[in-house]
């Protein structure tokens, strides 16, 4: 898997001795293989770049939490000593944070350097492309991957969207902002979020969320095995859900006693109301949807159930329901057109089980939507140990 990343890396439309490739990889995994590995990638794929570093995170480090933010962390302040070395401008090296299985676009580094020329503030600007998550698509199974495309389609609403988006998974930014901010948080789950609020706090408000309408492609959780992929895909939906954790903070740094009172009120507002509405309908609106209505048939009093009212509370929820099938549709479309080529050792029957897994939509919003998203905000109001920790998702290259 990691040699397939690599290899599309080489094959980017952009000259590859600009590019300083870092590979983090984490001491509590196996030190041995992990060094394995990156000598095998470094030997196959470092002449291509300017310079290709391997990092190790050590364990146990004091005042970490274990995981890809602390790994980040470590390994962003030990490049930074190589680039201060080579007395290199912070303002002009873009860092393109990338998970071990994001395969870039041919034209990913070329589209993200115009769009870094042609930004006002490029600096304090971060650029989100549109995570699509089809490596492993044809292997995957029907639950898995509309799980994947539900992803990527609300990832599309975000991009269209540029003042609610936040960053999310793979995406890039500048190094100065990083270095301003001291690297990534290495005490949380959801860095790759944190890192963008971070920004927003430190520059007074003045950091913004830049669409790259190209994608990045990466590995769905399945694994092969059916029930440990489905495992995996609610634990990854949790460990996404547990952004709620920003929440905490955003009032701390926007409305506390030490909050950064230099943003403008409206701006706190808005980043905490966008925050906070997505997480609350997130695990909210699917059950929402599935029972409201009903909802009035079974809370109003026994005298008012016959009132006109009432009784088409369900009939007007599903001629909703019908029309929001205009949309299904237009996904299965876009997603029809954004498969990648059928395998040869498969047939074209596999064509049926893409079409037919749309009809799982109602099962999985709830399984891998509302419930994991429930228990993630159940467990930050908990707190102790009931907060989670970081959960690696395990991917494999079937």
């Amino acid at each position: 898997m990691i040699d397939n990343t690599f290899n599309h890396l080489i094959k980017t439309n952009y000259p590859k001795d600009k590019f300083i490739v870092v590979l983090a990889g984490e001491e509590r995994g196996g030190k041995e293989e992990f060094i394995k590995k990156a000598d095998f990638i470094s030997k196959k794929y470092g002449k291509y770049f300017k310079f290709f570093y391997t990092n190790i995170h050590p364990i146990d480090l004091p005042d970490e939490l274990p995981g890809k933010g602390s790994n980040l962390f470590h390994a962003g302040h030990k490049i930074k000593e190589k680039i201060d070395e080579w007395k290199l401008d912070y303002d002009k090296i873009i860092v393109s944070t990338f998970d071990i299985d994001t395969c870039a676009h041919k034209e990913y580094f070329s589209c993200l350097t115009y769009k870094f020329i042609l930004c006002k503030n490029p600096t304090r600007t971060s650029f989100q492309p549109l995570a699509v998550y089809n490596n492993n698509l044809w292997e995957s199974n029907p639950i898995i991957r509309v799980v994947a495309s539900s992803t990527t389609f609300w990832l599309f609403t975000d991009l269209a969207r540029a003042e609610k988006l936040f960053t999310f998974s793979s995406h890039s930014m500048s190094f100065r902002a990083l270095v301003d901010v001291g690297f990534w948080d290495k005490t949380i789950v959801s860095e790759d979020s944190r890192i963008f609020l971070q920004c927003f706090v430190h520059y007074n408000g003045q950091y913004s969320v830049e669409p790259m309408h190209i994608p990045v492609y990466m590995n769905t959780v399945d694994i092969g095995d059916f029930f440990t992929s489905i495992k995996n895909q609610y634990k990854q939906m949790r460990r996404w859900a547990w952004g709620i954790e920003h929440f905490p903070w955003l009032i701390n740094n926007f409305f506390g006693k030490n909050g950064n009172k230099k943003i403008p009120l409206t701006k706190r507002v808005k980043i905490v109301f966008y925050h906070l509405e997505g997480m609350y309908t997130w695990a909210t609106a699917p059950l929402l949807t599935f029972i409201v209505g009903h909802l009035p048939l079974w809370v109003a009093p026994t005298q008012d159930i016959k009132m006109t009212l009432f009784q088409n509370a369900p009939v007007i929820l599903s001629y909703l329901m019908r029309f929001s099938l205009i949309g299904l549709m237009v996904i299965c479309v876009l997603y029809f057109l954004m498969l990648p080529p059928l395998p040869p050792h498969l047939k074209k029957f596999n064509y049926l089980s893409i079409l037919l897994q749309w009809l799982l939509i109602p099962f999985t919003i709830i399984l891998f939507g509302s419930i994991p998203a429930t228990e993630a905000q159940t467990r930050l109001l908990l707190g102790g140990k009931y907060k989670l920790g970081f959960w690696v998702t395990e991917k494999r290259k079937i």
